[in-house]
């Protein structure tokens, strides 16, 4: 595109109908789950179920003991990445994705500094390292042995500081489906038996957050990387990127080959799971999230699965002992609470094929 064009306005149906079907949201993919979780960069594993949740709402045939078998194979990985959270990772992102984000990690200790006074970051790493790779190590090992090293030290600065500076991975069981186990923690070089790689370079890595994000502006990367100063990388790519403007005059970036529906595209009901990067990997939320609807979603320390109607975020849902309960935040017509139900049971059968749990609606939530 000639730069000195003007360049096209997407509105926000359209940012919402393009980034549904890069996260396979409009239609479900009929691709493996270690396929998906590579094209979507990683899938948010702060608890056990989310990545389960997500892959029954984005593909065809799935089952949860597929997930579960990658993980215990250690085909995929759970380990601190993006936004300094747990995410579950392909094996080869887990070894180079890393190295990318590791400067947000190193800023991460400084909120931590006061408690590390005369602590040698080097030495505390290779001991975090020596203690990991003899054993896993719980966080409170990880504080009781690296305590007995600087007892004048803060043992939770400390066994932060090694999760920082170390790229480690949570063990099975953790994390497998049906399964229990606590975090126990190793690297993930040890873990997979082979080096971690240089790092992927940024410009793959901007081009692969736009196949499974875009279009996105500089802010919107930063947002879900946990970066800075990333202008430089789009500036370099920029040859080969279309851009537009969004309905508030933010240039966007976008793949010439990338899949831009029409804005009346349908999109059917999905339900994620909390956390869910679909949500939480954009500046501006509002191509999801409607603004007046930003922050329902969570509530102090409580966090809830979201439900999207028509692409956006429309109520909560979340499973209870004997149901998955549904709780709009508008009245929903005939026809769309029949969506739902019909989306619910779905994902109850997927999740529960035993048919234990039902599907019922539970309040109406404001708003």
């Amino acid at each position: 595109m000639n730069r000195t064009e003007p360049q096209p306005v997407l509105g926000t149906r359209a940012l919402s109908r393009a980034t549904l079907a890069r996260q396979l949201l409009l239609s479900r993919a009929p691709m493996t789950a270690l396929a998906a979780v590579e094209h979507l960069v990683g899938l948010q594993a702060q608890e056990v179920k989310p990545p389960y949740y997500a892959l029954a709402a984005r593909l065809e045939g799935f089952a949860p003991e597929e997930l579960s078998r990658l993980l215990g194979e250690r085909a995929v990985v759970r380990m601190v990445t993006l936004r300094s959270t747990i995410h579950l990772h392909s094996a080869e992102d887990g070894l180079s994705l890393r190295p990318l984000v590791q400067p947000a990690r190193e800023r991460e200790i400084t909120h931590f500094r006061k408690g590390l006074v005369g602590v040698d970051l080097d030495r505390l790493a290779d001991l975090a390292r020596a203690l990991v790779e003899a054993g896993p190590r719980t966080m409170r090992q990880l504080r009781e042995a690296l305590g007995a090293e600087w007892p004048d030290a803060d043992p939770q600065s400390l066994a932060v500081a090694a999760r920082c500076r170390l790229p480690l991975v949570q063990v099975t069981p953790r994390g497998q489906w049906g399964l229990s186990g606590q975090v126990a923690l190793t690297t993930v070089e040890h873990w997979l038996d082979r080096p971690e790689n240089p790092g992927t370079p940024a410009d793959d890595v901007v081009l692969r957050y736009l196949a499974a994000f875009g279009p996105a502006s500089v802010k919107d990367l930063q947002t879900w990387a946990g970066l800075t100063r990333m202008r430089p990388v789009f500036e370099r790519l920029r040859p080969r990127l279309l851009t537009f403007r969004d309905e508030k005059g933010v240039e966007l970036f976008d793949l010439p080959d990338a899949p831009r529906p029409d804005p009346d595209t349908p999109a059917p009901p999905r339900l994620l799971p909390e956390f869910d990067n679909l949500l939480l990997s954009h500046a501006d939320r509002s191509r999801v999230v409607p603004p007046a609807r930003h922050g329902r979603t969570w509530q102090v320390n409580t966090f809830y699965c979201p439900l999207l109607v028509d692409g956006f975020l429309a109520g909560v849902w979340r499973v209870v002992d004997d149901a998955l309960v549904v709780e709009p935040f508008t009245e929903l017509t005939r026809a769309r609470r029949a969506e739902v139900a019909e989306e619910a049971e779905r994902v109850m059968g997927v999740l529960h094929p035993d048919g234990s749990r039902g599907v019922r609606f539970g309040t109406l939530l404001p708003g």
